[in-house]
């Protein structure tokens, strides 16, 4: 483990009732922004413009919009401010729907930091957690890639990092760039196949994504069989308690991780990932729904209800989707997708969003909102009673590549996009 470089701050991925068939999907469009007073009861869904992209016609100078993909958008528990993830490598705060001019934190390589996340590809900052005692200890975790600093190690030219920051005792709209901390560097073959999200689940503990290390044109896909290696840390969700530490390391597996008493890494959670690029959970259930990218027919939705998680194997590379793609296939044991989308209809990269809990639009509680970066519809549906699912595209919903869907302040649910734009869930009356 080492600490990370002092880094200057300056100013993608390849409560309702949530068990009722969806109602027929609504109709979208721009609409107002929605009042402060919440709740807002309505019939049609819009994307409502939060920030624009520098590039797009008629957008303020930098700092005030966003010049390339962003990765997220999420909150720390309890606070007003969302923050958003840019992928090369900086974390801005947003405030009453306006970014805030310094860099909440400043990683990028041109600055001092890891991250290289040139252009639109899959190396870069792809995630944040906030610590659930945030507030208290005020920590957070970032999950990034970076070169690998081993000139020895000419096979993994790549790092993949999940690391620990404080934010400043004096702003809070500042973390402290010499407070980084590296707590898991994960040696990778490939640039491509990173996930890298990364949430707190309901039990306090946190929850990786790793991609299968990726391929090159020659290698074929996952050619090192990292997803059905429960020994290796590619290809899965990963499970550690940040709080506490197992010798040697700056955090703790645990104990009822499936692996942890031999045969396997103690860290791995969830078996047979290809690219997890976004996932999330249920903040009511604690259900995980997952996107899973897929490689050339099936991208894929998951759901694994809560208690039936750990060890849960999701088929990658024996399955694509419910095809086998690594002969001999057997069934047993794998979870398949409860959804899955053809490559012919324009899908090719899916993006899991998030179950709608927030309070301002009580019609989209307990609605599952995802998209995909090459279609670019949103879409949305509910599991039913027995627990199948049908999503549903939300009617002219098109934001040409979207990167990433989630909640930030209050649990309200932003859409972004490879170029900067930031779009905010939201219902309205609908038109006469």
């Amino acid at each position: 483990m080492r600490r990370l470089a002092a880094i200057a701050l300056v100013g993608l991925f390849g409560c309702g009732d949530n068990r009722k068939l969806p109602a027929d999907a609504a109709a979208i469009g721009d609409g107002p922004a929605a009042p402060a007073s919440c709740p807002v009861r309505g019939d049609d869904v819009v994307l409502q413009p939060i920030v624009m992209a520098c590039t797009a016609m008629g957008a303020p100078p930098p700092p005030a919009c966003i010049d390339g993909v962003i990765t997220l958008v999420t909150s720390p528990p309890g606070d007003t401010r969302s923050f958003v993830v840019e992928l090369h490598g900086r974390i801005r705060v947003l405030e009453n729907d306006q970014l805030v001019a310094a860099p909440f934190l400043d990683i990028t390589k041109e600055n001092g930091g890891p991250v290289d996340g040139v252009g639109v590809s899959e190396l870069g900052l792809l995630g944040l957690a906030f610590h659930p005692m945030y507030a208290i200890n005020h920590q957070f975790y970032v999950f990034y890639t970076m070169d690998n600093p081993d000139p020895m190690d000419t096979d993994h030219p790549y790092l993949d990092v999940l690391a620990r920051f404080t934010t400043s005792a004096s702003d809070p709209d500042l973390a402290d760039p010499t407070s980084g901390v590296e707590l898991i560097a994960i040696p990778d073959p490939f640039p491509n196949h990173n996930a890298g999200m990364i949430e707190f689940g309901p039990d306090g503990y946190l929850y990786i994504s790793t991609g299968d290390g990726g391929a090159s044109s020659t290698s074929g896909s996952d050619p090192f069989r990292n997803a059905q290696n429960p020994s290796a840390l590619l290809g899965k969700i990963l499970r550690i308690d940040v709080d506490h530490q197992d010798p040697g390391k700056l955090y703790a597996s645990p104990p009822d991780n499936p692996f942890y008493a031999g045969g396997g890494a103690p860290e791995v959670y969830i078996l047979g990932l290809r690219n997890p690029w976004r996932w999330s959970f249920d903040q009511a259930t604690g259900d995980m729904w997952i996107a899973d990218v897929g490689l050339a027919t099936w991208e894929e939705l998951d759901v694994l209800p809560a208690g039936h998680q750990a060890g849960a194997n999701l088929g990658w590379s024996k399955y694509e989707g419910n095809d086998c793609f690594e002969p001999p296939c057997d069934p047993t044991g794998m979870t398949f997708p409860v959804e899955i989308r053809n490559h012919s209809t324009g899908w090719w990269a899916i993006i899991g969003g998030e179950v709608y809990r927030g309070s301002c639009y009580p019609d989209l509680v307990g609605t599952y909102f995802y998209t995909d970066c090459g279609a670019s519809t949103l879409m949305q549906g509910r599991l039913r009673i027995d627990d199948s699912f049908d999503g549903a595209p939300v009617e002219g919903s098109v934001r040409v590549n979207p990167a990433s869907l989630h909640a930030g302040a209050g649990g309200e649910l932003y859409e972004t996009d490879i170029y900067g734009n930031i779009w905010r869930i939201e219902v309205a009356p609908r038109k006469p």
